[in-house]
């Protein structure tokens, strides 16, 4: 068959466009993810019926900020200043960002019939800190399934505690803005004095510890007890996780007893019941909670100083509490304790902990402290106010525990930008922000041994 082009036409190349594709990192695609959600936030809370009197644009900013971070910190108060719109709207971003912008999407995509591909499937996999591909689908469903009881649940019995005092459609709506911030971490509240006058409430403290107690622990923790039911068939991570969260509680909670229990302007004036219910919810908040029932301004120093230890260390892994996570808390732990006893390998009941882990640990530790110095260095600067003021605010920032000692409402332009900073990072997590920031690679060249004093 003859072609049908004329054979004295020249060929000619028609010149091949140039598609450029932005290759981005799993940690950078959630990285711009969250910074989206507080755009959106930050515009929709600058709406004139979104607040009762004008906030500036960073005091929205702030909020946003504070809600998609589930931090707390206001420079606002929540209940006043905003509308229940606004209020709606805080609570909204509080929800996307302490599950997970990507549960949602994972979810939804497979809701609407769409298939996964690798590239989604390895972002969904940093999103939700899995190892396994297999896994992020089975584990995206589980986890707005448990959050979905969970706060349904909340609900109905903080609707049922104030009930008689609020009436039944404001106490609907206390019920669910509280149990969101409260599963979610995120410690907003809707007085100023956060949940103070309560701190006498059997129902209120147990039931608001109860949830960011259990939105703290993890989901894949979660998941794993439903499934195995019995202690020595659950994985190691879960024994980790609930028997480091037992202690910790447990041993802050005796140390604030101990600590405020001689101190007038905290647990002295209150009855035996009232001390313990303040003592265990002080001991359990700064674990990335951020509600109080006491004025952690009034609190004795050694008080704030192992509060800033339980902001530092935070929750679980996949959960909805941030900090360096109880995981890591427990690898340095015994790290430490391997080469004390001068052993090659870390171990963890009877499993060992592998290098990389071990290594990734340390880094998120370290980054984490370098960063605390240097933000508190610079408040120090910019700020007028104590030191431990200042340092309360900046581990709590990191932590997204949203605990302060009275200055976030007083910090500079320069000051509520570094926190707004500080928090995005403690969500993200240091290592993401690392990975962000440079990409690392693999090299293949092997060097010598060599030996570097130490101590």
């Amino acid at each position: 068959m003859k072609n049908w082009l004329p054979e004295n036409l020249p060929y000619v190349r028609l010149p091949t466009a140039k598609v450029s594709r932005i290759s981005l990192s799993p940690p950078a695609v959630l990285a711009f993810g969250f910074l989206g959600l507080i755009l959106l936030g930050t515009l929709l809370l600058l709406l004139p019926f979104a607040t009762t009197a004008p906030i500036t644009l960073l005091q929205a900013l702030f909020t946003a900020t504070s809600a998609v971070t589930v931090t707390g910190l206001v420079v606002v108060d929540t209940g006043s200043q905003f509308s229940q719109f606004g209020q709606m709207v805080i609570a909204l971003l509080i929800q996307a960002g302490g599950l997970g912008f990507m549960t949602f999407a994972v979810v939804a995509a497979i809701s609407l019939g769409a298939k996964i591909g690798l590239s989604q499937q390895k972002i969904a996999q940093e999103a939700l800190g899995q190892t396994s591909l297999a896994q992020v689908t089975t584990i995206a469903k589980a986890v707005l399934l448990y959050a979905l009881v969970i706060e349904l649940i909340g609900v109905l019995l903080l609707t049922l505690t104030w009930w008689s005092e609020l009436g039944f459609a404001n106490a609907l709506y206390h019920g669910f803005f509280y149990t969101i911030s409260a599963f979610n971490n995120a410690g907003f509240a809707l007085s100023s004095d956060s949940l103070m006058p309560y701190a006498g409430s059997i129902p209120v403290n147990l039931i608001i510890t109860s949830l960011f107690v259990i939105g703290g622990i993890g989901f894949i923790v979660l998941i794993d007890v439903k499934k195995h039911q019995r202690w020595q068939l659950l994985s190691t991570n879960t024994k980790v996780i609930l028997l480091a969260t037992l202690l910790i509680n447990l041993c802050a909670f005796s140390l604030i007893w101990l600590l405020e229990a001689n101190n007038p302007a905290t647990l002295q004036q209150l009855s035996i019941k009232d001390q313990v219910l303040a003592a265990w919810f002080q001991a359990v908040t700064p674990r990335t909670a951020g509600f109080n029932t006491l004025d952690y301004s009034s609190m004795t120093d050694a008080s704030n100083i192992l509060t800033l230890l339980l902001m530092f260390i935070g929750g679980g892994s996949l959960s909805t509490a941030s900090g360096i996570k109880l995981g890591t808390f427990v690898i340095l732990l015994m790290a430490t304790y391997a080469f004390l006893r001068r052993r090659d390998e870390v171990t963890v009941f009877k499993r060992t902990v592998p290098t990389p882990l071990v290594l990734k640990a340390l880094a998120l530790a370290l980054v984490s402290l370098i960063a605390i110095f240097i933000s508190i260095f610079l408040l120090t600067i910019t700020e007028q106010a104590p030191l431990l003021d200042v340092a309360f605010e900046v581990v709590s920032a990191l932590g997204t525990v949203g605990l302060s000692r009275g200055l976030t409402g007083e910090l500079s332009t320069f000051g509520q930008l570094l926190i707004i900073v500080l928090m995005i990072t403690g969500r993200l997590g240091p290592l993401t922000l690392a990975y962000f920031l440079a990409t690392p690679k693999r090299k293949r060249i092997r060097y010598a041994d060599t030996r570097i004093q130490v101590g």
